[in-house]
Parts: structure tokens; sequence; C-alpha cells
């Protein structure tokens, strides 16, 4: 009780932000901002998409080296951290069959597809100044996306532009060294912009340090009023060491340390057990408008990366390239009656992605490779084809309707082996179709209803886990979501306010699941049915002041509940039926305000909670809950209108919570938590020019 009334006290001394904020002061309804998402573009209020949007400076919170606290204020939404530099993302559940990394969730950088052919993200290539702007669709949008059951990231960069350049350092605990650049220069019809980023950290844990150096060039070139090219670049490298889960009892001693010697197994300090990954990402995008009706997008792309990985069991070396397309065709109708607006659009477009990976798995001997144990090439392959209308009457009526079909192949070729031994799977003809239908009932009041199918076949790293084992006996998911949303604004005495309720059930077949062998190493199985069912809330309030020491207060809170059960699922000797499903918070909760004064003066505060989570289907093993809080307060000052300069400095986990984030899932030996940090501070200081030349738009 005492500690409750501690955060009470704490977050409404601290009050704070979440909305969307502009570039220098004040605040953007989220109905102005442009949704992407389902080729909506165009005001929220608008249309069929529900999402959620984080902007680059509202989810400026935290030490920028990741976005785990930006996300974690989202209901519905959760990232975890084994260590830095390895997330995992959770939408609804989407992170039952990952053991790390991003799986079941299509991302999307600039247009470009981010998820490879093989259904695997690696999402940890971002740094915090690529991007300035993400939305966020929870539920499977394989309508037009194709595979994925969890959910959509759309990840953009150039939502604003403006001639200038900025530069920022920050450090803190556990030798945080941040260094952020970037210069945008060109013209309204030539736009440009480089950025870079370096963090490093030693870690909080033993083995645990990392460093990323991440490199970004966008180009935007008007060619005439018809056509506008577009190129996108991102290049990675990062390094980080990875000091593997512990039991309960080596949690509870020291949940700093990194796994020890275990029989014959060595210790994560004796293998140096880290991960070297390099990622490259390069696209081009053609918009092209026929007339003033038709259009048409497409993006042509390629990506590469290498993987070295110093684990445990073994050493891996991945070299993984990839290409592909995108292009969809748009017609576009609108009827103006009085004040009202009507309009008609129908799309349809394929994604085509193709990749040629090699997977080499060696004996580990003291973190270099030894003796070959498997040599793989994989021939992987996904296309999708798509259409959707969506209908406008009145603005008062919302309607859309999707589907695509998918097909996807993978095969691997054993090379090690004599004779070769090749084994292919397909996965094919899943039509996924999605239907929306929103009503406004008054003014910025709507209704809505979703039902959509998602189609997610096995990812390579499922297909071919740490034990070596080729597993094309896998199917793939797939189920039903129903979701029914509610969102109401309205403002008063300058004061805005926004609530938003969602419920969903979602029933999903052939559910894949992590397992681990008596050695440690993962592989997966279909566990049957998932009964996904959940209730997600946000409420956020806006108070601006005319003529007052303080320009802004927003207070905003989002909360989770999940009721996930397994379905009919039995595995040898054990029954899990009607488990809890591990991995899955039955309740998150978040609350982030802050005070903005208008001699540049700011609080930011952030608190987060997460119930217990279940780390086996046995329902036997628990993470406890715990409480997070963090604060944050600088200072922004601008000088003759293009000189700005920001000092600010806080802290994370105020509270010192001992807690586990980014557990594993049903393994072997107890061997579940992964520690977080404890108490850390950041300070920094960052200065922008911009040019007295304004483009946004």
């Amino acid at each position: 009780m005492n500690k409750g009334l501690l955060i009470l006290f704490t977050v409404f001394f601290y009050t704070g932000i979440k909305a969307q904020e502009k570039i220098d002061s004040g605040y953007k309804d989220l109905n102005e901002i442009i949704i992407r998402s389902f080729e909506q573009n165009k005001k929220a209020s608008l249309t069929t998409a529900t999402v959620k949007v984080l902007e680059f400076n509202n989810a400026d919170r935290n030490n920028k080296v990741s976005f785990v606290n930006a996300f974690n204020t989202i209901a519905g939404v959760r990232m975890e951290e084994r260590s830095p530099g390895s997330y995992r993302i959770n939408i609804r559940g989407s992170s039952v069959r990952s053991p790390f990394g991003v799986r079941n969730i299509k991302v999307y950088w600039n247009n470009i597809p981010v998820t490879d052919p093989g259904g695997n993200t690696y999402f940890n290539q971002f740094a915090f100044n690529n991007f300035s702007s993400i939305e966020l669709y929870k539920g499977p949008a394989s309508s037009i996306y194709g595979a994925g059951t969890g959910g959509l990231i759309l990840i953009n960069n150039f939502d604003r532009w403006q001639p200038g350049a900025s530069l920022e350092f920050m450090t803190g605990s556990y030798n945080l060294q941040n260094i952020f650049a970037s210069a945008s220069f060109g013209t309204k019809d030539n736009r440009n912009q480089l950025t870079y980023a370096h963090n490093a950290s030693d870690g909080y844990r033993i083995q645990s340090a990392m460093r990323r150096d991440n490199f970004t060039y966008q180009s935007q070139l008007k060619l005439n009023d018809k056509q506008q090219l577009s190129a996108s670049f991102l290049y990675t490298d990062l390094y980080y060491q990875t000091p593997g889960a512990l039991t309960l009892a080596e949690y509870n001693t020291n949940p700093k340390a990194a796994r020890p010697t275990a029989g014959t197994l060595p210790s994560a300090v004796a293998v140096n057990a880290s991960i070297w990954q390099k990622t490259l990402l390069a696209g081009f995008t053609n918009q092209y408008k026929f007339s003033s009706h038709f259009s048409n997008n497409t993006t042509l792309y390629g990506s590469f990366a290498h993987i070295k990985n110093s684990a445990i069991r073994n050493f891996e070396r991945r070299v993984e390239p990839s290409f592909g397309a995108r292009t969809v065709f748009s017609f576009k109708e609108e009827k103006l009656s009085g004040n009202e607006k009507s309009s008609f659009q129908l799309i349809a477009g394929s994604e085509l992605q193709q990749g040629y990976f090699n997977t080499q798995v060696s004996k580990n001997k003291n973190g270099r490779p030894d003796t070959l144990q498997t040599d793989d090439d994989i021939n992987n392959n996904a296309v999708s084809v798509f259409t959707q209308a969506d209908l406008v009457l009145n603005e008062k009526w919302f309607l859309s309707a999707g589907i695509s079909l998918n097909h996807h192949h993978v095969e691997f070729t054993r090379l090690n082996k004599y004779p070769v031994v090749q084994q292919s799977r397909t996965y094919r003809n899943q039509a996924t179709p999605r239907f929306v239908v929103k009503r406004k009932l008054i003014d910025k009041f709507f209704l809505s209803v979703i039902v959509s199918k998602g189609f997610s076949p096995p990812t390579i790293s499922e297909l071919l886990p740490s034990t070596g084992v080729i597993s094309t006996n896998l199917e793939a998911e797939s189920g039903w979501n129903y979701e029914a949303n509610a969102d109401y604004s309205f403002s008063f005495h300058h004061s805005f306010f926004n609530i938003n309720f969602t419920a969903f059930s979602f029933r999903l077949n052939n559910g894949l699941v992590q397992r681990s062998d008596s050695s440690g190493a993962d592989y997966f199985v279909n566990a049957g049915v998932l009964k996904e069912k959940g209730l997600e809330t946000h409420a956020q309030y806006i108070y601006s002041l005319i003529n007052k020491p303080i320009d802004y207060i927003v207070i905003s809170a989002d909360y989770t509940y999940n009721h996930f059960r397994y379905g009919k699922f039995a595995q040898e000797a054990a029954d899990f039926t009607g488990n809890t499903i591990p991995s899955v918070p039955t309740g998150t909760f978040s609350l982030i305000a802050d005070i903005s004064f208008k001699n540049g003066l700011y609080f930011n505060s952030t608190y987060y909670t997460a119930s217990k989570i279940f780390l086996n289907d046995a329902n036997t093993a628990v993470a406890n809950a715990y409480h997070l809080l963090g604060v944050k307060t600088g200072c922004r000052k601008t000088f003759f209108k293009k000189y700005k300069f920001i000092f600010y400095a806080g802290a994370d986990n105020l509270l010192n919570e001992t807690y586990s984030l980014g557990n594993d899932i049903n393994a072997q030996a107890g061997r579940f938590y992964n520690a977080a940090a404890g108490r850390n501070y950041f300070i920094g200081l960052s200065f922008q020019y911009l040019s007295k030349n304004k483009y946004n738009y």
C-alpha cells in the first residue's frame, strides 16, 4: 500500500505528456495526423484503420537506447528486452512463438518491407533518430500486408522535413554513451536527410555490453506534378553480448550475473556469448499519378544481413540476402454534398519477396567456430496479391472490405551431408479477408466493428531452430479476430479529452509455441487452439493555458486486460488445456503525465506496471508483477528563431525494482529469468539549427 501511494504521489507531482508534441511546443490532436496504414492516407477520423501513433517528440521519454518505454505506454503492446540490443515485441500475445527477435508482426520502413521473406524482423537495427512517426496496428493485417497475425508497424521518416542540422549527446549509468546527428538539406521539390547514431553501454548485467552504429540517407525528388521518386538507405553495425537466462535461485542470489557453467555446458562468459549483426536495407519508391483519380506506388528494395552468434551450445553464422517489390494501384473518387464529403477508394496490388539464405552451425570452442555441424542453403519466397475497397458516406458511415491471397514456399538444402538432403514446404492459397464498419454517431464519437482473418506460416527460425532439426512438418497459424471499438473526443475551455475502448476475441488455430530440449536448444510445436480475449482502454486529457506561465498539462493512461487460454492442447503425457498462455501478463497499466512551461522548462513522468506472467505451459513458474517509475526534466531554449538548445536529465526505475523483462518461455532447468536494469540515470544536451526556409507538409 505504501509503495502504491508513493507511486501515485510521485506521478501526479511530476505531471507530463504523451500526446503528439509539435516541434517546439503544444500538441496535435490525433485526428489531425495522416494515417497511412491500409493505404488510407487520410486524417485519423476519416479512416477505417484503428492505429496508435508514436511521433519522434512524444517517444522521447527515456535514454533513447531502445523503444521499450515508448511502446509499453500503448495498450495491447508490450516490448521486452532480454539484454540491451535483444528485443521482442508482443502485440496481443504475438511473442508466444518468439524466444527472441520480432516475429508474427509485419514491419515497414518508408514503404520498404523490413520483415524478411523468412518472417523475421531485425528491429534492433533501428536507432532513435530513424523515424519521425510510427504507426502500430493491433491484430491481423494480412488482408493487404501478407503473413502475420500479430499486427503491423509502419515506420515513417519523412513526415516532417525542414532544412537544418542537429547534434545530441547523452551519457548515463552503465557507461551509457549516445550520439545522434542529422542534417536535412535541399529544396521543396528535392528533400534530403542524413542521420547517424552511436549507442554504447557496458550493460547492467555481466556479459551484456552493446554497441550500435547506424547510418541512414533518405531523399525525395518531385519530378513533376505527376511523379515523385523516393530513396531510402539504412546500414547498421551492431554488437551485443547475451548473458543468458538464470534459474530462480541464481536470479534471487545475483540478478546481474551471467549464465554460469551448468553440467557440460559452458558459461556465457567462457564462450563470449554475443551477436555480431550487420544489416543493410535500401529501396526506391516511385509515386505516379495517371490522373486526379488513378495512381500507383511501386517500391523496389534489397536487403542483406550478416549474423554471427556465439551461443552456449554452438556458433552460428547466417548470411541472408533478399530482395522484393510492392506495388499498389489506387482509384479514388470524392463527392461533396453541402459540408459533408463522400468518397470511394479501390486499391489492388501485390508484394513479392525472395530470399537466398545460408546458415552454418558449428561447435563453439571458447567463443570461436569449431567443427561444422550443419550447413543449409535456404530458398524462401513469399507472394501476396490483395485488393481493398473503402467507402465513406457523408463522413458518417465508413466501410472497408479487403482480401489477400498468399503463397509461401521454403526449401532447405543440407550441404554437409552426402548425398545432399533437400526438404521443402509450401503454404499456399490462404485467403485472408478483413471487414470494417465504422459509424459516426455524434461529433467525434465513433463506433466500429472489425472482422479479420490472419495467416502466419512458421518463420525460418522456427523451421530451422537451434536444435538443427528441419521442421517442415509445422503448420501455419490462422484464425479469425472479432473486434469492437469506441472512440470519443471533446473539447472545452482550452481542454481536450479523448477516451477509447477496444474489445477483441481472437481464436488462433495451430498456434506455434516454443519448447526447449534437455540441452537448452529451442524448437517449436503447434499447440492446437489459442483463445485470446482482451480489453484495451486509453484516456488522455490535455489542458492548454493562455497567458499563464504554464503552457500545457497532459495526462494519459492506458490499461490492458488479457484473458489468453489454451484450447485443447495435450502433448505426450501433459495436458495444458485451459491453462493460461505463458509470456502474456493478465494486466498492464501505464500512466504518463507532463507539464510544460512557456519559459522552456518541462517535467515528464512515466509509470508502468505489469501483472505476474506465467513462464511455462504448466503454469508452475511465474515472473512476479513489478512497478516502474521514470522521470525526466529539461529546458528548451530557442535563439534568433533558428537555434535551439535542449538540456535534460532523468532517471528510470526510480523504485529500484528487481524484475525480469524478456523471459525465456518453457526453458529447460528453470532458466526463465533475464534481469532488467535497476535504478539508472541519464543526462543529455541537444543542439538544433533550423533554416528559415520551411517546407513542412
